[in-house]
């Protein structure tokens, strides 16, 4: 069994997170990525809409997981 929970907790502890903060982490980037993609496709459909949202929420996505390295690295 202890192996099974090792498969959930590896990872996290390993970038200094607990399972629930990584698990919230990652389904809010998750979240944003869908919004983005949803807006492109938007976007890919009426030009006029949602110019720059995929693109935005990109940049704020990977500005926030290299925050996040910088913290965790510093622990």
């Amino acid at each position: 069994m202890k192996k099974n929970v090792k498969l959930f907790t590896n990872h996290p502890h390993s970038i200094d997170e607990t399972y629930l903060e990584h698990m919230i982490c990652a389904t809010s980037f998750g979240f944003k990525m869908i919004f983005a993609g949803f807006a492109s496709i938007i976007h890919a459909i009426f030009p006029f809409l949602f110019e720059t949202k995929a693109s935005e929420c990109a940049k704020e996505i990977n500005k926030e997981v290299e925050q996040r390295k910088k913290f965790n690295k510093k622990i």
